[in-house]
């Protein structure tokens, strides 16, 4: 199946399945979530498809028990398609990249802890979370500065840059990254 001209131009194909109140501040609309995924799509030289789910923190504490064996919520997460395989160039028509699973509450807790926007909360674990499908990590030193530098870059380009009362290095030292 060839695709056609407008389909080959875009890059990302997503999903958006709201599962929780969502306060008005909340932008968990589609076209948000593809202007912030298609950025990363875009730095990355990615194609593909993925699906975004936004939950209630109960939600994600039973998937969070059930699948990471973590027996409570989290903000944010990733369920790759790839496991082990290459990540999908741009050649690539529309391969399945995976889920990515956000909680609403809990963003919107942090956003407010971290003294910005809740724009800026969500669009940081939506790219956390596609970075997690393509298989980055943060697990030492080396390779959380790479993550955490893309996400950076990535959240500049949609314009979700760190405001000057971003409390969040000193809100909580303990968890590593700067959304």
């Amino acid at each position: 199946m060839t695709l056609g001209a407008q389909e080959r131009e875009a890059r990302l194909w997503v999903d958006v399945d709201v599962r929780t109140a969502v306060p008005a501040e909340a932008p968990v609309d589609e076209a948000f979530v593809r202007r912030v995924l298609e950025a990363a799509a875009r730095r990355l030289d990615v194609r593909g498809e993925v699906s975004v789910s936004f939950v209630s923190d109960e939600e994600i504490h039973e998937l969070n028990r059930r699948y990471r064996r973590v027996d409570r919520p989290t903000d944010v997460l990733s369920f790759s398609m790839l496991e082990g395989e290459a990540v999908p160039g741009p050649e690539d028509e529309r391969p399945l990249l995976g889920d990515i699973v956000v909680s609403v509450p809990t963003a919107l807790a942090q956003a407010q802890a971290y003294g910005h926007s809740a724009a800026r909360e969500i669009g940081f674990l939506l790219v956390h979370g596609f970075l997690h499908l393509l298989g980055y990590d943060h697990g030492d030193e080396a390779a959380e500065q790479e993550m955490f530098g893309l996400q950076e870059a990535i959240l500049n380009d949609v314009g979700l840059t760190r405001a000057a009362q971003d409390k969040r290095a000193s809100a909580d030292p303990g968890r590593k990254g700067t959304p």
